[in-house]
């Protein structure tokens, strides 16, 4: 099956988009997918904000990009696009970094106002930078995400149906399969 690179664009460590793409990297990986996420976060700040290609840091995960076969990119919108976090990433990749590779966009946000973020904001990034086919993205309001107390996260059933067709549409773009029903 295809690598995955996972990539949460959000810069809070208790982040809701963080933990919907970890939920959905779980599906992926039941359908034989290797996943591996990334969390731009973790990344040395004075290395992404001093463009410092040369980091060790950034480096390794420029070369988590270059070995994806598919790769997922979430991130909260704030004042109708992605985050800065994750602008400062994409921004220190080479031109064409997803060159041949398949690319489901993701955002969360606390309004339906930021929907068509992905397609006005990411989409034209994602593309310019060469991404081989960018499949349906999907937002999600921050509402349909709760973190339960004892950290599991649930998904409002309407938001979990759409999440998981979406995600399936990725995997079949990837060569993969999809999850049984009863899986899901």
């Amino acid at each position: 099956m295809a690598t995955v690179l996972s990539i949460s664009g959000s810069p809070s460590a208790t982040s809701r988009t963080g933990r919907l793409l970890r939920h959905l990297d779980e599906r992926l990986s039941r359908q034989g997918h290797q996943v591996v996420p990334l969390d731009v976060r973790g990344l040395p700040a004075d290395a992404l904000l001093g463009a410092d290609v040369r980091h060790p840091a950034i480096a390794a995960a420029a070369e988590l990009v270059d070995r994806a076969d598919g790769v997922v990119i979430g991130t909260p919108v704030y004042k109708a696009a992605y985050s800065g976090l994750l602008k400062s990433f994409l921004d220190l990749l080479p031109q064409y970094a997803l060159t041949g590779k398949t690319v489901l966009p993701l955002a969360t946000g606390g309004t339906t106002a930021h929907v068509l973020a992905i397609d006005y904001a990411l989409r034209p990034v994602l593309s310019s930078m060469g991404a081989a086919h960018i499949v349906q993205g999907w937002f999600t309001l921050d509402k349909d995400i709760v973190v339960r107390e004892d950290g599991t996260l649930a998904v409002a059933p309407g938001t979990a149906e759409a999440l998981a067709q979406i995600t399936d549409q990725f995997s079949v773009a990837l060569g993969g399969r999809t999850l049984l029903a009863a899986t899901g």
